[in-house]
């Protein structure tokens, strides 16, 4: 009798859930990942050594500028490892002068449907082979980490970062995340300085409520190196910082707004130090316009403005953006980015150049 109402307690309990999920399958734990992919001294030395000197340019106690470039999201590793060759030689070149780290994002978030990124669709065909992109991505960081060249992502998944984030310098959390608790909780949690974007409608404050909960320690549920459930307790994340991305109403890296950003971090007790993002709305999303968000952001930094840490650019080896068919993968043209429009290599180089040249020139004041 006992047997027979367990049987239907079960079935009565299957009835109340799933009624919409097709199937549950095993997520491979994040300890055995960063077992299979694990550092060896020069990516530790690189992760360790890139958010030590992030941290410094956002105190200002070092007077370079952050530069976060790389494509919009990856899609194809060897294209990915090709240009971190190019940008790891660059960045070296203009070591006295920038911080520049990898944008090497795998989570696409996205306003209705499309492709998700590497991490949930490797394959780039709807089967959503999840266990081997988290493989796939944590080797492109590793092998970008060999390099010496500091790696940034964006964080859209909670338990993503217990795959990746040790092999993180630098984290970003997006316009449509900016006001979540969940969000907030993960960057007050992370070892690494995080950027959170205004919302996508433009509003700054969201992004300084943001940053606020982030320094501060919280509680919640969340999981562990071996994929089991737990309960996480933080510090809080001082190294949280906002950044300008522009909104549906245009772009917002002009002087006034950063100079209005800087007073409602300083009301809140935060530090005043802003990124901007020169792609998004700052750039109207035409990938050309990040060369007009550099020439004038530069030459106000040159011009003594202060309160601007750093920069974002979305760039890529090709120009452009493709739009990627399911299935069809070996049709799409090599370096180019299937999700937001990218400015190639050659005008990225010339963008490193010129914000290396601001630093010069406003030591020079």
């Amino acid at each position: 009798m006992t047997a027979s109402l367990d049987h239907h307690s079960r079935a009565d309990a299957a009835r109340l859930d799933d009624q919409r999920t097709v199937s549950i399958s095993p997520l491979v734990a994040p300890s055995v990942v960063r077992t299979e992919f694990a550092p060896d001294d020069v990516a530790s030395a690189t992760v360790r050594t890139g958010r030590g000197a992030a941290v410094d340019v956002l105190n200002g106690t070092d007077d370079r500028l952050l530069v976060v470039v790389g494509p919009c999201s990856v899609h194809d590793p060897v294209a990915a490892m090709d240009y971190a060759r190019r940008l790891a030689a660059k960045a070296d070149e203009v070591r006295d002068d920038l911080l520049v780290v990898m944008r090497v994002y795998f989570e696409k978030p996205r306003t209705t449907l499309g492709w998700k990124g590497l991490l949930n669709d490797p394959h780039l065909d709807g089967t959503f082979d999840i266990n081997t992109g988290l493989r796939i991505g944590r080797k492109l960081l590793l092998d970008i980490a060999g390099l010496g060249l500091p790696t940034a992502c964006e964080f859209l998944d909670p338990i993503i970062p217990q795959y990746i984030a040790d092999l993180t310098t630098y984290g970003a959390i997006g316009a449509r995340t900016a006001a979540s608790q969940v969000h907030r909780q993960l960057s007050s949690a992370l070892s690494m300085p995080v950027g959170i974007k205004n919302g996508t409608d433009g509003d700054v404050q969201v992004a300084v409520d943001g940053t606020r909960a982030a320094a501060a320690s919280h509680v919640f549920p969340g999981t562990d190196l071996d994929g089991q459930a737990a309960l996480i307790r933080t510090t809080g994340n001082p190294d949280c910082h906002v950044i300008l991305r522009g909104g549906t109403d245009g772009p917002n890296y002009d002087a006034g707004t950063v100079a209005d950003t800087n007073a409602r971090l300083a009301k809140a007790g935060l530090p005043e130090r802003v990124v901007i993002d020169a792609s998004h709305g700052n750039s109207r999303k035409d990938h050309n316009k990040q060369v007009d968000v550099v020439t004038d952001v530069a030459a106000r930094i040159e011009g003594g403005e202060e309160g601007i840490v750093g920069l974002m650019l979305e760039s890529f080896l090709e120009a452009g953006r493709q739009n990627l068919t399911l299935g069809h993968s070996d049709e799409l043209e090599y370096g180019k980015s299937i999700t937001d429009a990218c400015i190639d290599w050659a005008t990225t180089e010339a963008q490193l150049d010129r914000l290396a040249a601001a630093v010069v020139n406003r030591r020079a004041r």
